[in-house]
């Protein structure tokens, strides 16, 4: 196994941005988008693949069918309509995301399109239910500038967003309504080599441009990066969607380079191995001679009635286990592939014996299979009718990466950072004209507005938000850059209404630092409706709540155990003492403690502050409670 270095393979990167805009309808229909999980409707479609216009097949939406899936759909009402269940022709387009779309072209310096087209984009995994996906060519060209690297702009369109993916449940696949068709820009930045730390810093300043201009959805899900990766040598670009985290992005195209270059050292020695498949003589039926086998795997899939079979691979002894680099091994391409079919996995001769398949079970198979002490092969249990199906995929992928090195696929980013199959990559058979919107002219008007309406630059905006709320440039950046900014704003001008003043620090570190933390313990912040969050500022404004209760309550609803404020309270025993009862619980605790008030006079009040605010638990706070501690601490000290 060698080391990798990523500096060695030069890497070249393009970033996709997909950002939801800030409208008040969806891009086709009048309805509003509303996050909801109550669904009054269902219905269920089974999508198939269909030719373009030059009477071809796109290979991704062939995979998608092969899946053999059927898609079950929920809508609400309240946030989707006939136009989303594919019962009625799409309105006409959203002003408002054409006025959005075409000021974002503007801050980019991209060339604006006379006439805009509608297309379709075929899309069958099940996120539309059409089929396909309305998209449209807004612009093209434009740059921007990160630390003196100019990043190229090649297109920018207006599109639908797809439906919000609800999970599987054996063949049959869900999906909500309530996200499908929420307008959405789609920025691709041309490809560039940058030092993978930079990649960050690229995303950052173009997500910042989008959010200068305040027309833009904030939170979670409301902007998506996708990042296209290839290495010198392959010449393959590869997509890779859904990174949530701009912290991912390095972690992606350091383990996608990695991945790629090691596929061309398995390529090199599949090559020698000189392997050829035979579909008649290489897969076998084994359902029968594993029967008795001890797998939980085999097992259970033979009492669902499932047939396994062996796929045997000539002179292949090692290949599947074979690791040029970390992590990156045939076998677990293949077990990638095999998962998106629904089946659980697969097992290679390189891992075997082990997971039950015993030495005699292996012996049995290779008498019955004939396979030679030079051959591979891959035991596979899943139902029948598509084990052809999944072998064919297998075979093809593997004479891919032996004749071409390095598969061209559409792959997922996963937590860790690392890259997992999604299907092939689409063809351009998959786009085709919208018949139903007629072209959409462009205005010399609407391309004035635009420009006029080009935003504040991110420095300008943050400086602007320092000099308004009177916060250092760090909180100032983290308030901007944060799903909070707006919330942010209603509630600093709800306290400024009440009182005169408002505490903007205070306010900006309970939305930027006390809830991320609260989320690296692995707490849900989706649970924090932000109507709880002014609430929780409202009691705090009216001396109910103490400032150091936020973080107790908070946690208490992102746990789970409570869904509203006072609820929380109640639950964690919160609220707010008077002034006389907290006089008394200071004067007993410095009573209680007079050998630390003697021993360390003042300095006592650290220790004793610690005692006070644990038994206080956030009832009163931190500042009225020193106070009172020094104020009784030097009453002692005169009496002694």
């Amino acid at each position: 196994m060698s080391e990798f270095s990523i500096n060695t393979v030069g890497v070249k990167v393009g970033l996709e941005i997909h950002q939801q805009l800030a409208t008040n309808k969806k891009l086709f229909c009048n309805c509003t988008p509303i996050d909801t999980e109550e669904y009054s409707i269902k219905f269920q479609r089974k999508l198939r693949a269909a030719k373009s216009e030059l009477g071809e097949y796109d290979p991704a939406a062939l995979f998608e069918k092969s899946k053999l899936k059927s898609i079950s759909y929920y809508a609400n009402p309240e946030s989707s309509c006939l136009v989303e269940q594919d019962e009625e022709p799409p309105h006409q387009l959203d002003e408002d995301a054409k006025k959005i779309s075409l000021i974002i072209a503007s801050a980019l310096k991209s060339e604006i399109f006379s006439e805009i087209y509608p297309m379709r984009k075929t899309v069958i995994d099940g996120s539309n239910t059409t089929g396909f996906q309305r998209t449209m060519l807004i612009s093209q060209g434009g740059s921007y500038e990160v630390e003196g690297t100019r990043i190229g702009i090649q297109s920018i369109c207006l599109e639908e967003d797809a439906a919000k993916n609800l999970g599987d449940d054996g063949s049959i696949r869900k999906f909500g309504l309530e996200r499908l068709g929420i307008p959405l820009v789609e920025i691709a930045t041309e490809p560039f080599e940058v030092e993978p730390q930079k990649i960050k810093k690229i995303a950052l300043a173009l997500g910042r441009i989008l959010r200068s201009t305040k027309k833009v959805k904030r939170g979670l899900g409301s902007i998506r990066q996708d990042v296209n990766v290839s290495i010198r040598e392959g010449g393959v670009v590869i997509e890779v969607k859904g990174v949530q985290q701009l912290d991912q992005l390095e972690k992606v195209v350091e383990y996608e380079a990695k991945r790629q270059q090691g596929l061309l050292e398995i390529s090199k020695r599949i090559q020698e191995k000189n392997w050829r498949h035979n579909e008649n003589e290489d897969r076998k039926d084994i359902t029968l001679q594993f029967s008795k086998c001890k797998s939980k795997i085999i097992q259970n899939a033979i009492k669902k009635n499932h047939k396994i079979f062996s796929i045997s691979f000539k002179n292949m002894a090692g290949m599947f286990g074979y690791s040029p680099y970390e992590g990156i091994r045939l076998g677990k391409e293949v077990a990638e592939l095999v998962r998106f079919f629904g089946i659980g996995g697969v097992f290679h001769s390189d891992e075997l014996p082990n997971y039950g398949v015993e030495e005699s079970d292996l012996e049995g198979l290779k008498k019955f299979v004939e396979i030679k002490e030079n051959d591979a092969f891959l035991i596979l249990a899943c139902p029948e009718e598509k084990m052809h199906t999944i072998v064919d995929q297998i075979i093809l992928r593997i004479e891919y990466i032996k004749d071409h090195g390095i598969p061209i696929d559409t792959r997922l980013a996963t937590v860790n950072g690392e890259t997992k199959f999604l299907r092939p990559r689409p063809g351009a058979a998959r786009m085709y004209p919208e018949t139903d919107i007629p072209p959409i002219i462009i205005s010399k008007k609407e391309l004035e507005n635009a420009k006029e309406n080009i935003p504040k630059s991110w420095d300008e905006s943050i400086s602007e938000l320092q000099t308004k709320y009177e916060i250092n440039s760090q909180l100032a950046e983290q308030i901007f850059d944060s799903r909070y900014i707006e919330l942010f704003e209603n509630i600093i001008q709800k306290r400024t209404s009440q009182d005169g003043k408002a505490d903007a620090t205070f306010t900006s570190s309970v939305l930027c630092s006390t809830i991320p933390s609260l989320e690296r313990k692995g707490l849900d912040s989706k649970l924090l409706k932000n109507d709880e969050i002014e609430k929780a500022f409202q009691l705090l404004d009216e001396g109910k709540i103490a400032k150091e209760s936020i973080d107790m309550i908070f946690e208490n609803i992102m746990a789970g155990k409570s869904k509203t404020i006072q609820e929380a309270m109640k639950n964690a025993s919160i609220e707010a003492v008077n002034e006389s009862d907290l006089e008394e619980i200071i004067k007993k605790i410095v009573e209680n403690n007079q050998e630390i008030v003697k021993n360390q006079k003042e300095r006592a009040v650290g220790p004793l502050m610690g005692i006070a605010m644990k038994e206080l638990r956030g009832k009163a706070s931190g500042e009225m409670v020193n106070n009172l501690l020094l104020e009784n601490i030097k009453k002692m000290l005169k009496s002694i």
